[in-house]
């Protein structure tokens, strides 16, 4: 049996998660709401827990697992000590040049896929390979992304960072859930962040999903978070008579290339002090790695963790009715693309 989150655990929090850092949009790992869940196991694991710690003593033998933006920062070091446990990885990345060389250089068993998340012919085109592969997915981890865009930028008229964040995992899970329902305990970890606490108040903004109105880097990078949020509870409430489950992740703030689109002043900043506040890239993956295996999260849905713990997020990331909103509006923007 899955257990849920229920609304009320949500509902009870009275702190929204804070932004204290330099680098707007992005929350460090004190700064959550301090308030957990009263019905999920904490862990022994923190903010400093590396992938390494967290893993230690498992073994994945006979695992698989499906990652997104398997080449760079927190996808690569995910699937790097994953493999090193055991488990064989499918790794995608946006070129088969990129997931080539990451999966050549994990410790076993790696094929590499090419899914380019900002077009759904590639998304659909990778969901049905994988599919063709027919083996169960013990862990689904759609943990590739793109933040703060500078300037307004469009796929298929949405506006590209709630495209790539969200809409193309949304097209790309509907091909592989299938195969995380027939593990003996699928799992589904969603990348999302602090940063969900950006969107507008009333969340989602559905008569403008183009971006056009009001642009700004940081509100629509929120947005897709807060997608992120809201598509894992309508999907723990899709696999609510299965024994998968979906959970969300914030996994601190890192020096990694999802900076690439900031200022040029911040990307100096972050290399030259970052290491103050900043996760190592080994401490950032170590949440989604985390939710990923521990043994203790079985059968636990709808959730949302940092520093491998659950933690309370803005309450709008149990807005039913909206996650319910925003399952049927991807269903209309992916049509022709979503696995038959």
């Amino acid at each position: 049996m899955v257990k849920a989150i229920s609304r009320r655990h949500f509902i009870a929090s009275t702190a929204s998660v804070a932004v204290i850092t330099s680098v707007p949009g992005c929350s460090g790992p004190d700064e959550q709401s301090g308030v957990r869940p009263d019905d999920v196991p904490v862990g022994p694991f923190g903010a400093e827990s590396t992938t390494m710690d967290v893993v230690e003593g498992l073994d994945l033998s006979g695992k698989t697992v499906f990652i997104t933006g398997c080449n760079s920062g927190l996808g690569y070091e995910t699937a790097r000590v994953l493999s090193l446990q055991g488990a064989t990885i499918i790794g995608a990345a946006r070129t088969l040049e990129k997931a080539e060389d990451a999966c050549a250089s994990f410790a076993g068993k790696a094929t590499p896929v090419v899914c380019e998340l900002s077009e759904l012919e590639s998304v659909a085109a990778c969901g049905e390979s994988v599919k063709a592969i027919g083996t169960p997915i013990d862990m689904l981890i759609l943990n590739a992304g793109i933040m703060a865009l500078a300037e307004l930028e469009q796929v298929n008229g949405i506006e590209k960072q709630f495209f790539v964040n969200h809409i193309g995992h949304f097209a790309l899970t509907s091909h592989l859930i299938d195969q995380v329902v027939a593990a003996k305990q699928g799992r589904v970890v969603i990348i999302s962040s602090s940063g969900h606490s950006f969107a507008p108040e009333a969340g989602i903004e559905f008569d403008n999903l183009s971006g056009e109105r009001d642009y700004q880097p940081w509100k629509m990078y929120g947005i897709s978070k807060l997608a992120n949020g809201l598509f894992s509870l309508e999907l723990t409430r899709r696999l609510a008579n299965t024994t998968a489950t979906s959970n969300a992740v914030h996994p601190g703030i890192i020096n990694t290339n999802l900076g690439r689109h900031f200022p040029w002043w911040q990307r100096v900043a972050g290399d030259l002090i970052g290491w103050t506040f900043m996760k190592s890239v080994e401490e950032g993956a170590a949440t989604q790695t985390y939710v990923a295996t521990a043994p203790a999260l079985a059968g636990y849905s709808g959730y949302y963790f940092a520093d491998c713990n659950p933690v309370m997020p803005d309450p709008r990331m149990l807005d039913e009715a909206q996650a319910a909103e925003l399952w049927r509006v991807s269903e209309q923007i992916t049509e022709g693309y979503l696995a038959s």
